[in-house]
């Protein structure tokens, strides 16, 4: 240790340790406020591990000869702390990292020599390792900030200093040259800490300043709206909202000039989520509206708002952003979605929106009338339009058509378009419980004159349905569902003709549904039964052949005609499957007819459309024939005249290989299709 011999060089040990303290104790301050100079942590600490150094040669001195071992531990400990918080300080203040491996071999190196040091002479080993390597980091770090400003090429001379210093005391241990030194050395200490302090603080400064050149930069780059507000000031506004509003002058710009034009309540809704944010209800708020520029054009905007500080004034800071083509192209998407495209008339989906805030807002309790009416039309035989002149005179007709109607009944009639060829009325029946029927009967007149094209005229017929609120339909689906099945109900009218609803009518798609889920089992079942109707000559009252009548023995609902399940047959793709099924039973019932009389006549079946249509079905003859050994003159086939004439190439095909088998074929219901 060394030989204190004076209360100098105790005093000479306390100042040293006070400055250290001191100056530690400052740069960890300065880190603590800017966390981001973490050589001033580094630095800070080492000042802080270097207090223990003195302290250590002072209870080795004056304590207890037991506290030998500690304070020597005291001082190591200090000042291997010191070597390395004071390596990493300075690499981390020159701008460079040392990898773990050359800290390892820093670390080895600093060992071997100290071990070596302690073997020749403790004393020595003691006091040389912080000079020495201050030394060598004020040599690195002068070396590494030689480029940089004059303030930071300070700190390696300063370092270097100290070192030199502290070496000279560890070999002039004794005297009054000592404590200069020492002294000297703690009056470098200071400087060196006061100018890290310096540059700590001044990249602190540096930081904030690019920082918030940075923040300048985005937000007047920013492409929307920034404004800080406090009460009747505007305190900043950046370029983008300048633009949005149309200002030139920031003096001319005030919250009180932003809400003009826009109606009393939205002021007051404005006023009222700024009240939210002043008495603290709300952190944020969001609202938008209608806006105008200063040159009267509409902007759409959508504001944020929340509270902030500026120059340690409570203000409030709007986000503003211009949301006017975004709702240009959402109305666009939304009329797109709600329009026709050829007519520009509403579509379905505007006409179920405009029924269901209809049923919506009537009550039904109490009415003794109906409050408005659906008009459903359907343009009959339309397909004949496109097949016979092509898509564009459809197009043409319809166009046409709704400038008429538009024309003659004003273009508050209420007429919508719901497909290709139906479009619909919505009546109101405020003032007139039969306006329904009133606007279905001028359509009517209106239809008896032709519709005048660019190169034709063509006259049309159209089937209305009306459904009435809340007589028929209590709801929107149900109102649509009602008309939808008196059009059907119209359609076997010829000619322009109407149909009122009844009530069973909104069922009408529910018991379709349920026919077609129940016929798939009946025929599985084998519910359907055939009853033979004779036909006779009128002039000699001969039987000249049966007619083979099918029913549907339903165990719901009883008796079914074919009137209503040979259509959801041929709708459902299951008439082959029924088809096959009648006619092998009528098949094996003129069989039995043979083996039990002598002379039996033909038996007439029914054959739709649809059959003739599958090349399969002169086959499916043959061999039902052939399995129950029958004559092809036992059978007669009556086609509609319709399935010849929608498909004439392909029923003559059919009706030829028939012939060709012996079996008769003729037209039903002739002159009707």
């Amino acid at each position: 240790m060394l030989p204190y011999t004076s209360d100098v060089v105790l005093y000479s040990l306390l100042v040293n340790a006070a400055v250290n303290l001191m100056m530690g104790l400052a740069l960890l301050w300065v880190w603590l406020g800017h966390r981001n100079q973490l050589f001033a942590r580094d630095m800070g600490a080492a000042q802080l591990a270097q207090v223990l150094v003195p302290w250590g040669y002072i209870f080795g001195q004056r304590g207890q000869p037991a506290w030998a071992g500690a304070s020597l531990a005291l001082v190591v400990i200090g000042q291997t702390a010191n070597i390395l918080l004071m390596l990493r300080g300075s690499t981390r203040f020159a701008g460079w990292k040392l990898s773990r491996r050359e800290w390892q071999i820093f670390l080895s190196l600093f060992l071997l020599v100290d071990m070596a040091v302690l073997g020749f002479q403790q004393q020595l080993a003691l006091a040389w390792p912080v000079p020495a390597f201050l030394v060598w980091a004020g040599l690195l770090v002068s070396r590494g900030l030689r480029r940089s400003a004059s303030t930071e090429r300070a700190v390696g001379p300063l370092m270097l200093v100290v070192g030199v210093l502290g070496i000279g005391q560890a070999l002039w241990v004794q005297g009054g040259m000592a404590v200069l030194q020492m002294n000297l050395a703690s009056v470098l200490r200071l400087a060196l800490g006061l100018v890290l302090v310096y540059i700590a603080l001044e990249h602190s400064i540096l930081e904030s300043r690019r920082l918030h050149n940075r923040f300048q930069r985005l937000v007047e780059r920013s492409h929307q709206g920034i404004m800080v507000c406090a009460g009747p000031r505007v305190l900043f506004a950046n370029p983008a909202l300048m633009a949005i509003y149309g200002f030139t002058d920031l003096a001319k710009v005030a919250p009180a000039s932003l809400l003009q034009g826009i109606p009393a309540n939205e002021v007051e809704q404005v006023h009222g989520h700024l009240r939210q944010l002043n008495s603290g209800r709300a952190d944020h708020v969001q609202w938008e509206g209608l806006r105008y520029r200063q040159d009267g054009s509409a902007v759409w905007l959508r504001f944020s708002a929340w509270l902030t500080r500026w120059d340690d004034v409570k203000a409030i800071q709007f986000l503003v952003t211009d949301q006017t083509r975004r709702r240009e192209v959402t109305q666009a998407l939304q009329l797109q979605a709600m329009y026709d495209d050829l007519t520009g008339l509403p579509n379905r989906r505007a006409l179920l929106q405009a029924l269901r805030e209809r049923c919506g807002n009537q009550p039904q309790s109490g009415l003794t009338s109906p409050s408005f009416g659906l008009v459903l039309l359907g343009i009959d035989r339309f397909k004949l339009f496109n097949e016979a002149h092509g898509l564009t005179v459809g197009d043409e007709v319809l166009q046409v058509l709704v400038a008429m109607l538009l024309h003659e009944m004003g273009e508050g009639c209420g007429l919508m378009r719901l497909g290709a060829d139906e479009f619909a009325f919505v009546v109101s029946c405020d003032d007139d419980p039969n306006r329904p029927q009133a606007v279905a009967r001028q359509v009517q007149a209106l239809l008896q004159r032709p519709l005048v094209l660019s190169q034709h005229d063509f006259f049309i017929d159209v089937s209305m349905g009306i459904a009435l609120f809340p007589e028929h339909a209590q709801d929107a689906e149900s109102m649509l569902r009602a008309a939808n099945t008196a059009m059907h109900v119209a359609k076997r009218t010829p000619g322009t003709s109407v149909a009122l609803a009844e009530a069973r009518f909104e069922q009408g798609s529910s018991d379709v549904l349920e026919q077609e889920q129940t016929l798939r089992t009946a025929i599985e079942r084998r519910e359907f039964k055939l009853f033979y109707q004779p036909k006779v000559d009128a002039h000699t009252g001969r039987l000249t052949s049966f007619e083979a009548l099918a029913r549907w023995d339903s165990p719901t609902r009883g008796w079914v005609s074919p009137v209503e399940f040979i259509a959801v047959a041929e709708r459902t793709g299951l008439i082959d499957d029924l088809g096959q099924l009648l006619l092998g039973q009528a098949c094996a019932q003129v069989a039995d007819w043979r083996n039990r009389f002598d002379d039996v006549v033909p038996v007439a079946i029914n054959v739709s459309p649809l059959q003739m249509l599958g090349g399969g079905f002169p086959a499916l003859v043959e061999g039902l024939l052939q399995s129950y050994g029958l004559p092809a003159k036992a059978l007669l086939l009556e086609l509609t005249e319709s399935a010849a004439v929608s498909n004439p190439a392909e029923v003559r095909e059919q009706i030829l290989r028939l012939r060709a088998l012996g079996v008769a074929v003729g037209l039903d219901d002739f002159g009707t299709g």
